[in-house]
């Protein structure tokens, strides 16, 4: 029985990708087989690839960044520690499991928030166990996934209905026992990084514990989540193509799902400004 998820009110098939990467092929071939065997016995649609290099890992596109990643530590160029670092930066969420013959490592696995650290040579049946949680997390993680970005806003049909809509001016974050107030219109861009949300504003950084998910519930429908990893403000987007978003400081990456749905909301945005102004 295959797992599934409803987009507009359509089933569609969970399809996982998983990506090994190792520099000895040997070893690339082996766990291919095996994680391929072990998924066909599972309730998801595994789509499997595998890398000899941690630069070729980093050097995927965003629609190809593993849901689960099994990684080993040394590889030449980058090693695996360095490149789950700045696989960090991109994504939060991957399910990350170490693969190595190096036991030494495995304090440094908690930095990068790995999921498990297998240690070579183990049983089929540990890393069947190890698959099998990791895609049951995999599955924690879409059922809590954020919303469209429709429902985040949750747009009223009718354009009349919105502009009588009250967008909120600020929001407090709470760093240790002091609470801040922010104003939205302040706000840059949000990223995640290390489980931090980090606010890039006019005025600087402001850096606090949260989820960019509830984030995005406070900013409403002057903010754009381009990529699960960042928020932007569209009152300072200065240009933008199908990957990157130039803001006034910084730029941010786009999803290329998220791509369609920030240039419709930054064209709304636009005109309820041109309205804005032609009403004054």
């Amino acid at each position: 029985m295959y797992t599934y998820f409803m987009i507009n009110g359509e089933k569609h098939m969970k399809t996982v990708k998983i990506a090994i990467c190792d520099d000895e092929k040997g070893v690339r071939d082996i766990l291919r087989q095996k994680i391929d065997k072990h998924c066909k016995n599972s309730e998801f649609i595994c789509q499997i690839y595998d890398l000899e290099t941690g630069d070729g890992l980093l050097a995927l596109p965003d629609e190809k960044i593993p849901d689960i990643l099994f990684l080993d530590i040394q590889m030449p160029g980058k090693n695996g520690m360095q490149t789950a670092r700045e696989l960090r930066r991109k994504n939060q969420d991957m399910i990350l499991i170490f693969v190595t013959a190096l036991s030494e490592y495995v304090y440094e696995a908690f930095d990068v928030n790995a999921f498990h650290y297998l240690v070579k040579p183990f049983e089929d049946e540990k890393l069947g166990e190890v698959l099998d949680k990791a895609l049951q997390q995999y599955n924690k993680q879409e059922k809590t996934q954020i919303p469209t970005q429709q429902e985040q806003t949750r747009y009223p049909a009718d354009e009349n209905q919105r502009k009588d809509q009250t967008q909120p001016l600020a929001i407090l974050v709470k760093r240790g026992s002091l609470s801040t107030k922010v104003l939205l219109a302040d706000i840059i861009y949000a990223e995640v990084f290390n489980r931090k949300i980090i606010l890039h504003t006019t005025n600087g950084e402001i850096e606090y514990y949260g989820k960019l998910t509830d984030l995005c519930r406070q900013t409403g429908m002057d903010f754009y989540r381009t990529h699960r990893a960042y928020l932007v403000n569209l009152k300072y987007v200065e240009r933008y193509n199908a990957t990157t978003v130039w803001l006034e400081k910084g730029s941010v990456p786009v999803s290329k799902k998220q791509f369609a749905g920030f240039v419709k909301q930054y064209m709304q945005y636009i005109n309820r400004n041109r309205s804005k102004g032609a009403d004054k």
